[in-house]
């Protein structure tokens, strides 16, 4: 069967194309950004890709069209599509009819952290010998590809509240029928299509409706919005985490790479691994109900979690040049920030630390986050903003009463610039966006030497 994916270097739609390929199926696919780490997975797979929405490459027609949720009415391939009457459907829906049927799905949801934990739980199940299939929205380091079907009845999928497709404006989730669900947290984001916090409340309420009364939900104690998802009905057993919770955690290390583990006030074992953060430590603690509940026992999963690799452009070092440390990381919410700086702060202790970010994702670019980010950056030294000329709303301005010193650069050769003037051997340099970024990454480092 010949599938053709719009919209294919998505994390998601890239992820679906390599189980559709590995299912025996002939994929091609397009996209109007082609950049890695998902192009160069695709390119790797043998996957034909296209830039752009040219009609021209859906002729010969394919046997269907899995259309992903960036494109809407008026993209020309999507007009063609529906002109010419060719098959099409969600990328959700597809995941749902030719992978998920009959098998347990484990999905993590939630606002932040969807990837590292899918990531954390596929890797303890990996680790256990029950060779998961998973589908994550990055490219988890364990195991270098973003996705695989696995041939055990166990996987793995980050499952995603923003909407399956133009036609479908259900949450993603709601496709994926899970027996154990994860969810993580719950803030107001993609404020492009959720008007306000309880319209996503609504969505989390639907998945919580499709978890079978034999199942598992699993969330944090510390999460009103959660507490009042699960009060608005729940017929499945609930786990909780966190202070007050099932499973806690008892800090051995300020900066969470060390931690003991309590179930039901019984230790467990400890977590000595790569990663930092409250946040991290707190996706241990679901991955570790998680994956008790498909029957690896805790010590078993706290090994594997001490073994685990973090996720491609999670806290991601990509180079160091003269004593000075650059990472990529995805962080694009201020709550996402704001814990990603304060783990890296508690590991590196009073080393210069500077944060390079560019407010990209849609609800950035509406405005929605603003207010939250000014004291996003509180454990930096020196922040630089990077404000594009299409941004819409005056950043400086909103930075302007950060506690930290900061400077709003239009273009990355000023930001390459400005980070070079602040710069000293010691130092660590942070590079936040959930896109490319212009490549700014491997220019600065370039600019360092």
């Amino acid at each position: 069967m010949h599938i053709h994916i719009l919209g294919i270097c998505g994390t998601f739609m890239g992820s679906l194309a390599v189980l559709a390929k590995e299912l025996g199926h002939h994929v091609t696919g397009s996209d109007a950004n082609v950049y890695p780490p998902m192009s160069t997975q695709l390119q790797a797979q043998g996957i034909e890709l296209t830039q752009g929405y040219d009609p021209s490459q859906l002729d010969p027609a394919p046997d269907v069209v899995v259309i992903g949720n960036a494109l809407s009415r008026g993209n020309p391939a999507v007009e063609y599509v529906l002109n010419k009457g060719l098959p099409y459907v969600s990328g959700p829906q597809w995941l749902a009819d030719h992978v998920l049927q009959g098998r347990w799905v484990l999905a993590v949801a939630g606002t932040h952290g969807k990837t590292t934990t899918s990531s954390m739980l596929a890797w303890v199940l990996e680790h256990a010998g029950m060779a998961p299939g998973f589908l994550i929205g990055g490219v988890p380091q364990n195991f270098a590809v973003s996705a695989r079907l696995g041939d055990t009845p166990f996987f793995v999928v980050e499952a995603d509240e923003y909407d399956s497709a133009f036609f479908d404006k259900r949450s993603k989730f709601v496709h994926y029928r899970p027996r154990t669900a994860i969810l993580n947290n719950l803030e107001f984001d993609h404020a492009d299509i959720f008007p306000d916090l309880p319209a996503i409340e609504r969505q989390f309420h639907h998945l919580v409706r499709t978890i079978p009364s034999e199942g598992l939900v699993i969330h944090p104690t510390t999460e009103p919005a959660l507490q009042r998802v699960i009060e608005m009905g729940c017929w499945t057993p609930v786990q909780t985490t966190g202070e007050g919770g099932q499973w806690q955690a008892r800090l051995l290390s300020e900066d969470g790479s060390r931690f003991e583990v309590l179930f039901d006030g019984v230790m467990q074992g400890t977590v000595e691994w790569d990663m930092t953060g409250q946040h991290n430590v707190a996706n241990a603690l679901a991955t570790l109900a998680a994956a008790r509940h498909v029957g690896v026992v805790p010590n078993l999963a706290i090994d594997g979690l001490s073994a685990f690799k973090s996720v491609k452009r999670r806290m991601e070092k990509v180079a160091e040049v003269h004593g000075i440390t650059i990472y990529d990381d995805f962080a694009h919410h201020p709550t996402a920030i704001a814990t990603t700086l304060d783990g890296l702060r508690k590991r590196i202790g009073d080393a210069p630390l500077i944060a390079v970010i560019e407010p990209r994702s849609n609800s950035m670019k509406l405005g929605a986050h603003r207010d939250g980010l000014p004291q996003s950056v509180a454990q930096a030294d020196h922040v630089v903003w990077y404000a594009p000329a299409n941004l819409g709303w005056d950043l400086a301005a909103t930075v302007a009463s950060s506690p930290v010193p900061t400077k709003v650069c239009d273009s990355l050769e000023a930001i390459i610039a400005e980070v070079k003037a602040q710069v000293k051997p010691g130092a660590h340099v942070v590079i936040m966006s959930n896109g490319g970024f212009g490549g700014l990454h491997g220019k600065l480092a370039d600019a360092l030497q």
